[in-house]
């Protein structure tokens, strides 16, 4: 992993978000020449900037991947191409379709396009599960950025680049998930609002998730959507372990907490996917990743064929180890979440 990284020039879209500035964190240790974080919320760039500028590599570009010159410009001399910038929120998504195809879609076209005309070595597009079997706009114009990405290899002729997918679930703690909103929710007292207690959704943690993002970087010869194993939990059990736990800290007994069912909102699934039959039929497992491509994997890559493929199959955590989960992620060590102390715990 080192060697691969050691001396390139990367570029991250969406380099400020949850996703992406985990991706930057974890790049700086394996000694790359250059990071530029391009990103369109100048609030998280200067925050970021205080977090890591003093490093050095890292340079701060502002633009939108909708902007085709500006994004081309900030392409120039890349290597590698992290791409996380995304519309993410399915109900945002719902209510804005045609801003959700914009950057979810032009977008992507607009980064693969500069990165062939550029000759970047890999372009690593960053995807969701709500893209298997999808039945919302996000989900919809996230697979549609996982197959331009993928098909796009067969523009590349002579070209050096690369380019793959990375799909995983929920990302635990990540901005607008669930966990800050619950905890928020807590602090006011409640209630905490859940829309189902028996939906279920894959999770992990940011590190985990960029730690897989960089190995599938590694593992990638074009043509493949890289999905990442993760266990399931229980939206209700989550609640109450969210309850039972931060409830004291924030001056309040568990028991004042109610936790009220508000039912599935639109576009929601009850169980997510990671992949759909046809994509397991030609998937291989490996440790960490499930590998699916539009071609039969080479022999020495290969695994046994999966079995698990959506949240109601999954390992489901238990309530402990949500506990155990949470407190690691709001850990004073971890700088990838909301921290504790910001939203006036004891």
């Amino acid at each position: 992993m080192r060697e691969h990284f050691k001396g390139k020039k990367i570029l991250v879209t969406g380099g400020t978000g949850s996703i992406g500035s985990e991706i930057v964190r974890q790049l700086l240790s394996y000694d790359p020449e250059t990071i530029r974080v391009y990103s369109n919320d100048e609030d998280a760039q200067f925050n970021l900037s205080q977090e890591v500028g003093a490093k050095g590599r890292v340079r701060f570009l502002f633009g939108d991947i909708r902007e085709r010159e500006r994004l081309k410009w900030a392409m120039q001399g890349i290597d590698v191409v992290f791409h996380a910038a995304a519309l993410k929120h399915v109900s945002a998504c719902e209510f804005d379709p045609f801003e959700a195809v914009k950057t979810n879609v032009m977008g992507t076209e607009n980064v693969i396009k500069i990165a062939l005309e550029e000759n970047v070595e890999k372009v690593i597009n960053i995807s969701t599960d709500k893209a298997a079997n999808p039945i919302n706009v996000l989900g919809a114009t996230k697979l549609l950025a996982e197959r331009i990405t993928i098909s796009a290899n067969n523009y590349r002729g002579k070209k050096r680049t690369i380019l793959s997918s990375v799909r995983f679930g929920n990302v635990l703690a990540s901005r607008g998930s669930v966990v800050p909103i619950f905890l928020k929710q807590i602090k006011n007292g409640g209630p905490v609002t859940v829309t189902d207690p028996d939906m279920t959704r894959f999770v992990m943690t940011i590190p985990q998730a960029v730690g897989l993002i960089l190995k599938a970087t590694f593992l990638a010869d074009g043509g493949e959507i890289f999905i990442l194993k993760m266990p399931a939990v229980k939206i209700g059990l989550l609640a109450e372990a969210m309850v039972e736990m931060f409830a004291p800290a924030l001056g309040y007994k568990a028991s004042d907490i109610k936790i009220e069912n508000v039912g599935v909102r639109a576009g929601e699934k009850y169980h997510e996917e990671l992949m759909t039959h046809m994509e397991e039929s030609n998937a291989k497992e490996m440790d960490g990743l499930f590998v699916v491509s539009s071609q039969m994997l080479d022999k020495d890559k290969g695994g046994k064929t999966p079995v698990e493929y959506d949240s109601s199959r999954a390992r489901l955590l238990s309530k402990q180890e949500i506990k155990t989960i949470l407190e690691n992620l709001f850990s004073k060590e971890n700088k990838t979440t909301l921290r504790f102390e910001e939203i006036g715990a004891k």
